[in-house]
C-alpha cells in the first residue's frame, strides 16, 4: 500500500516526531481512523508497519487495518526509527534522567492526533497501544476525550507489588539483536514450537532504524530509557495513569503466554475502568507479549479489528 508520511517539528522541549500514514487503496471520506501507539524499545515500522514477506499472509498490522476499511496511521516516539533524537542520547546516560516517560510521550501522542483529526477531518480517533505504549496512549485519551473513539491495549504494563526503581535510571540505553531476541522467545513453553516469525529480516531492519547502531560494539540500537523507567515503577505498584478516568470503550487484548501481562494484570486494569462505557479482555492463546511478530499475529489481528468496530466475540 502506499504511505503519506509527516514530519511535526522540533519544540523547545521535543524532537521532530515521524508519522506515517495508509489509508485504504479505495478510501472514501469518512474512513475510520485508528492509531498505532508502539512500545519501549522499537519503533512502527518494526511493529505494525513490519512486512514479514511477501504474499496475503504475510502483509503487515496496517494492511490489515487498511483491509478492514481503517484509514491506518503509526507514528515514532522522540528517540525512535524516524524520529529525531534528543540531544541527551549523544552524552553520558548518567547525564541526565531517563528520556521520553510517559507524560512527555502523551504530549507526543496528542500532538499526532491533531495531525490526523487535521488530515482526516474526522472528530476522534481510535488508539491501539502495545506494551508500555498503553501508558501514554491512556494519558492522551484521558486529557483529550473528545479527540478519541476507543482505547485499545495489546499488552498492557499493569501496577504489581514488590519491586524496586533503580537509584538513578539512566536516560538511555543500548539494545542488541542478541537482547531482543532472548526477551521476544523467553516466554514460549519449551514443548512448544518456534512461534517467532522473521525474525533475522527483523533483526536487520532494526539495526537500520538507527544510523549509528552499526558503529557500536556490538551493534545495538539507543532507546530513551523512559519506557523502561516507566514499566520498572509499575512494578513497584505505580503506573503513570488512572484506569478510573477512561470514559471510552476499552479492550485488553493479550497472549495467553505473556509473563508481562497476566490474568491479575489485565483484571486490575479493567476492574479500576469503572468509568469506561464497555470493557472486554481478549486472551488468545499461543501468544507471547510479542504476538504481532509471531506466527499468532491473525488471531490478534482479527480480534484487534473486532474491538475497533465494537464488535465482541
Amino acid at each position: 500500500m502506499t504511505q503519506q508520511t509527516f514530519r511535526l517539528p522540533a519544540t523547545v522541549d521535543c524532537p521532530s516526531l515521524f508519522v506515517r500514514r495508509q489509508p485504504p487503496s479505495n478510501a472514501l471520506a469518512g474512513r475510520p481512523a485508528v492509531l498505532y501507539v508502539h512500545g519501549a524499545t522499537f519503533p512502527s515500522a518494526l511493529s505494525v508497519g513490519f512486512d514479514f514477506g511477501n504474499g496475503p499472509l504475510s502483509r503487515s498490522w496496517l494492511d490489515d487495518w487498511n483491509a478492514r476499511g481503517f484509514d491506518a496511521w503509526a507514528f515514532d516516539f522522540a528517540g525512535f526509527g524516524e524520529s529525531g533524537r534528543y540531544a541527551a542520547m549523544a552524552e553520558p546516560a548518567d547525564c541526565h534522567p531517563p528520556l521520553c516517560r510517559a507524560p512527555d510521550a502523551a504530549r507526543q501522542v496528542r500532538s499526532v492526533l491533531e495531525l490526523i483529526l487535521r488530515e482526516t477531518g474526522q472528530t476522534r480517533v481510535s488508539l491501539v497501544a502495545h506494551s508500555w505504549g498503553g501508558a501514554p496512549a491512556a494519558l492522551a485519551a484521558i486529557a483529550a476525550p473528545d479527540a478519541v473513539d476507543r482505547l485499545v491495549l495489546f499488552a498492557p504494563i499493569a501496577p504489581r507489588a514488590g519491586g524496586t526503581m533503580p537509584v538513578a535510571p539512566p536516560a538511555w540505553a543500548d539494545v542488541t539483536n542478541d537482547a531482543q531476541h532472548k526477551r521476544f522467545v523467553e516466554d514460549v513453553p519449551k514443548d512448544q514450537m518456534p512461534m517467532l516469525e522473521g525474525f533475522d529480516r527483523w533483526a536487520q531492519a532494526y539495526l537500520a532504524c538507527d544510523p549509528d547502531a552499526a558503529g557500536r560494539a556490538p551493534p545495538a540500537v539507543r532507546v530513551p530509557y523512559g519506557p523502561a523507567a516507566d514499566n520498572i515503577e509499575a512494578k513497584a505498584g505505580r503506573i503513570a495513569w488512572d484506569p478510573a478516568k477512561i470514559t471510552h470503550p476499552l479492550t485488553i487484548v493479550r497472549g495467553a503466554w505473556d509473563s508481562l501481562c497476566l490474568d491479575s494484570d489485565a483484571a486490575t486494569l479493567l476492574d479500576a475502568a469503572t468509568a469506561a462505557p464497555s470493557r472486554h479482555e481478549r486472551k488468545l492463546d499461543a501468544g507471547t507479549h510479542l504476538m504481532h511478530l509471531e506466527t499468532g499475529r491473525h488471531a490478534l489481528s482479527e480480534a484487534v479489528g473486532q474491538a475497533l468496530k465494537g464488535e465482541t466475540p
